[in-house]
């Protein structure tokens, strides 16, 4: 039987979030039913609804930084049960059969990833996402919490389904770890959860933001150092400090100034992801053997990896709370840089 539950839903790119009954499809042998209890919001949501990667499929329910508990297992379940405290991020569906997903890279599959929202399932339906009561995905692709973490911290631990794989993934394959020196550009939703990983890896970190404002957020995640690379100098004083940068803003930068900051050999790893083309000088990649590097998120086995290591080290994101009714308001705060540093959503208000 078809379940409805309570959600967030927007019609058009310029429409207001609605409550609405979503349906949610009947278990199959490898599904698993959660129960949500938070719902991250993340910057890939608002430029989705928004449209500002192209055509969205209306209506939508975003939301792929999921955490809940386990309702309802299929037949043909065995790694969860009900009860188990459990998350979800970006994928749930993917072929299983490609070299990418038979590497634990389910987000490069060859036939095409299925994402949590938005995304033409091989069943044809379109995904919906965690702005939601429950949510129905394939066992594979559902990841354990640590008994670790604080369920008073859960809140706090969801964003790691999307921000903290985000940066780990980068930070993990290029070697962050101690000896090395790893700089952040941005400390936004991805960059202050980018920070923590780092530090927690034992890598030198510097913030590299426009200004001094966040300087003492930074300092407090961990961070070593911080510029404030509105002074131009700092471009000078820091040439060829580091061995990794990540970039994590969602805006242009000039890729050429960050890329004379790398040593020889350094890399330039950007996860954020700006309208517009990036641009850059032969040039400043001959240099000194410096490399760009594009990284999305991570497999499902480098994901439970990710929390798993959060969870050892007590990395969480900093977040604000928020109710059903304050997600479109929290859409304009996201995008002005006014959120300190993720919002989650109560979806205990949904039915309030």
């Amino acid at each position: 039987m078809t379940i409805t539950v309570p959600a967030l839903s927007a019609a058009s790119a310029d429409a207001t979030f609605e409550r609405i009954q979503l349906e949610r499809r009947d278990l199959r042998a490898d599904d698993v039913r959660i129960d949500i209890r938070w719902a991250g919001i993340c910057h890939s949501d608002i430029h989705t609804k928004r449209e500002e990667w192209g055509t969205t499929p209306f209506p939508l329910t975003p939301g792929h930084e999921i955490l809940g508990t386990v309702a309802e297992v299929g037949s043909d379940v065995t790694a969860h049960a009900v009860g188990d405290v459990v998350g979800v991020g970006c994928l749930v569906d993917s072929c299983q059969e490609c070299a990418a997903c038979k590497d634990g890279e389910e987000q490069y599959c060859e036939k095409g990833a299925v994402m949590t929202y938005g995304s033409e399932g091989y069943d044809g339906e379109v995904t919906q996402g965690g702005y939601s009561a429950q949510v129905v995905v394939r066992d594979q692709f559902v990841v354990r919490i640590p008994s670790a973490f604080d369920p008073a911290d859960h809140a706090a631990v969801t964003p790691l389904l999307c921000a903290g794989i985000t940066t780990y993934h980068p930070l993990k394959e290029h070697g962050a770890g101690p000896g090395k020196k790893v700089g952040v550009i941005g400390l936004g939703g991805l960059g202050h959860v980018g920070v923590k990983i780092a530090k927690a890896m034992g890598a030198e970190v510097s913030v590299l933001s426009r200004t001094d404002a966040k300087k003492e957020d930074g300092l407090s995640f961990g961070a070593d150092h911080y510029y404030a690379t509105e002074d131009e100098s700092v471009f000078d004083d820091l040439a060829g400090s580091f061995d990794i940068i990540l970039n994590t803003v969602g805006s242009g930068i000039p890729l050429d100034s960050f890329l004379g900051l790398l040593g020889r050999g350094g890399v330039l790893a950007n996860v954020g992801a700006p309208e517009d083309n990036l641009e850059v000088s032969a040039f400043s990649l001959l240099t000194n053997r410096r490399s760009l590097a594009g990284n999305m998120i991570g497999g499902l086995p480098e994901t439970q990896e990710m929390i798993d290591f959060c969870a050892e080290h007590g990395v969480t994101a900093t977040v604000e709370v928020i109710s059903a009714d304050q997600v479109d308001d929290y859409y304009d705060r996201v995008v002005s840089g006014d959120v300190r540093y993720r919002a989650v959503i109560d979806t205990e208000t949904l039915s309030a």
